[in-house]
């Protein structure tokens, strides 16, 4: 079942999110309800704090070409236990902030750690798409969005086109 996205801001989208302490069908449901409304939307990652639900689960698929199997990850519990000194630069969105885009510089590579559906530890060494996004969705389990590495001046001017988005979409279910 597709789950509505919040929109920035909101405070949900601020709070940190609590450990997932026992895995049950309902969060089992959650990580695929998230996986299906991240496919929908479309994006490559998606956190619980961004459906409204304050547990520590992200999901993210970051296989983009053409005729490649998806890779769908559910983490539960997920965090970066070792980075790289390199770093690399993304030009990030998010499905929170609709059609917004700026730089943010993070490390190259992170190894993570974290519970998957079935309850097992996993940890695997993230590159590329897939070290910045695990990253984006670890931050939003923090309450950090992207657009908090940005300068205080361009994140009010984002943060005044999502206010008025919103108002937007209010008047137009109305």
């Amino acid at each position: 079942m597709l789950k509505p996205i919040l929109i920035h801001p909101d405070p949900r989208l601020k709070k940190s999110a609590a450990p997932v302490a026992d895995l049950s069908d309902e969060l089992r449901t959650l990580a695929d309800d998230m996986l299906a409304t991240m496919y929908d939307a479309p994006g490559i990652g998606l956190a619980a704090p961004q459906v409204g639900v304050l547990s520590r689960l992200i999901v993210l698929d970051c296989v983009k070409e053409e005729g490649a199997a998806p890779r769908p990850l559910a983490m539960f519990n997920p965090e970066v236990i070792a980075a790289a000194d390199e770093k690399s630069s993304y030009e990030e969105g998010c499905l929170s902030i609709p059609d917004i885009y700026a730089e943010v510089t993070r490390p190259a590579e992170v190894e993570v750690r974290w519970m998957d559906t079935d309850g097992k530890a996993q940890q695997e060494v993230f590159t590329g798409l897939w070290a910045t996004c695990v990253q984006h969705e670890i931050d939003h389990l923090d309450g950090k969005l992207f657009i908090d590495y940005l300068g205080a001046m361009k994140r009010q001017m984002i943060t005044r086109k999502m206010v008025k988005l919103k108002r937007e979409r209010a008047r137009e279910r109305a």
